[in-house]
């Protein structure tokens, strides 16, 4: 009876044996076989999507993250309104009519600075050095921060309006002159956040990212008709401010949601926008790629 069992435990080990080492053509075969069942690669819009949903879930874990979204664009319409509104327009109400659109331009242009330092935070940490090993379209981590970023504008865009209308803002071109003018404010600002990606890429702290964005925020968004109109500013200022990329983007939002249909403002806007991709995504791309 131990013979028997002696002899099935050596044919089992036998067989163990045969079946833990693999022919060397087995392996070969089994390579080439299975390259044929790879998972494709996948697509540019694929990739950039899937970096969307990565940023919008560092929000999700780090919600403190939506105080720009929220907070500060309630306290932007709440002071700038009660502030000068008696003293511009004569009444709150009828101040803003013409505050709430421009404000609304610049408080999202103004959070765009914040995509410049996350791609910075991620450098340091070491995240992109991973990125670029990956077989993905190259561009696709940066396009998925501004999309993440855009769910972002939307947000303040909203919590914006709402406030607006609690205290008097009523748009006479209705949902869709609100809703054209926010696609184009989203639209320009998907465009203005690739200026940031580059100081993220370029600088070395987000400290730096944070000044020098602060440093062109600043002027471009002052230095426009989010307040006031540009007939009463000094001549050699009206020329600055009539051509500033802000002042055309604040014109349409403002136009749309009244009603009317600035197609020159629009325009200029539209051209803006494709002047900062094209120049501003080019360059952050090199640095991408060389960094």
């Amino acid at each position: 009876m131990s013979t028997t069992t002696s002899q099935k435990s050596q044919k089992q080990r036998a067989d163990d044996a045969a079946v833990a080492v693999p022919r060397p053509a087995d392996l070969a075969a089994l390579l080439v076989t299975g390259a044929d069942r790879r998972p494709p690669r996948p697509s540019a819009l694929s990739a950039s999507l899937t970096f969307g949903w990565r940023a919008m879930l560092k929000i999700k874990h780090v919600p403190e993250q939506l105080f720009d979204v929220t907070a500060f664009p309630i306290m932007m319409v709440l002071m700038y309104t009660y502030l000068f509104g008696g003293a511009l327009a004569g009444s709150v109400a009828q101040y803003i009519q013409f505050l709430l659109p421009g404000i609304l331009t610049m408080s999202v242009v103004m959070i765009t600075m914040y995509t410049g330092i996350a791609v910075n935070t991620d450098i340091e940490k070491g995240v992109f050095d991973r990125f670029r090993t990956l077989p993905i379209w190259r561009p696709a981590p940066m396009v998925g921060y501004l999309l993440g970023d855009v769910v972002r504008y939307l947000i303040a865009s909203a919590v914006m309006l709402s406030v607006g209308l609690l205290i008097g803002y009523r748009p006479d071109g209705g949902v869709v002159g609100v809703l054209a003018g926010v696609a184009l404010l989203m639209v320009f600002s998907f465009a203005f956040s690739w200026i940031w990606t580059m100081f993220g890429l370029l600088l070395r702290s987000e400290k730096s990212v944070m000044g020098v964005s602060m440093m062109v925020i600043f002027p471009l968004t002052f230095l426009s008709n989010v307040f006031v109109d540009p007939r009463t500013m000094p001549g050699w200022l009206q020329v600055f401010v009539n051509n500033s990329p802000v002042t055309h983007l604040a014109t349409s939002v403002r136009e749309l949601m009244a009603g009317a249909r600035p197609l020159a403002d629009i325009a200029w806007t539209l051209g803006w926008s494709a002047v900062f991709v094209t120049v501003f995504g080019a360059v952050t791309m090199r640095l991408y790629n060389r960094k």
